[in-house]
């Protein structure tokens, strides 16, 4: 099981992992917590009426990996030239972004502290491993962070299709970006096998 997801009874996954494994996942959730920012209620009063019906962000975010994360949900793969029309998709994606991008936020919040629960309530053997038990809803939390982190690290990448990934398997171990790619590609396998486990 080293590396990998495997099913257990009852809908959950688990998987050996060892110190360095358990600090790198955990260092790049509170990574990814910080990239995404506190809640937008968590400087305002207690009032969930008021939490429901707050307004997000209607920009998309500068920063190149919280663009990926929030993609416009409005775009024209074919790149139609029409000033007219790429406004109005631009209108959408605006109103759109307004009202979803706190609960994206939220979800993908709640996806990465689960990971840092899950991984601070492990108990590390003495040779330094732990076999890390998720239940059903654990598993869905960490496959939404499992791709949350990927994308983010892709994004720092610059990798944007399949060939991009093929050249990342051929970067002499040299090139400053290794680290990167390795933990890209480890989240990748991690990532598969957890999809695995949760297919019928």
């Amino acid at each position: 099981m080293p590396g990998t997801f495997e099913p257990i009874p009852g809908g959950g996954a688990a998987v050996a992992l060892d110190e360095v494994e358990i600090s790198i996942i955990r260092s790049l959730a509170v990574q990814l917590l910080e990239l995404i920012g506190p809640g937008p209620a968590e400087d305002a009063p207690d009032d969930p009426l008021a939490e429901l019906f707050a307004e997000g962000p209607s920009e998309p975010p500068s920063d190149p990996v919280l663009k990926r994360l929030f993609p416009d949900a409005y775009s024209d793969p074919e790149g139609t030239p029409e000033a007219a029309a790429a406004e109005e998709q631009r209108a959408y994606s605006s109103e759109f972004r307004r009202y979803t991008e706190n609960d994206l936020r939220a979800g993908k919040r709640e996806n990465a502290l689960a990971v840092v629960r899950t991984l601070d309530a492990l108990q590390v053997a003495g040779d330094g491993g732990a076999v890390l038990k998720l239940s059903a809803d654990e598993s869905r939390q960490w496959l939404g962070a499992l791709n949350d982190l990927r994308l983010a690290i892709g994004s720092r990448l610059d990798i944007t299709d399949e060939e991009d990934t093929d050249l990342l398997y051929r970067l002499p171990d040299e090139d400053p970006r290794k680290p990167m790619v390795m933990a890209y590609l480890w989240l990748g396998g991690l990532q598969e096998t957890l999809v695995t486990t949760l297919m019928p």
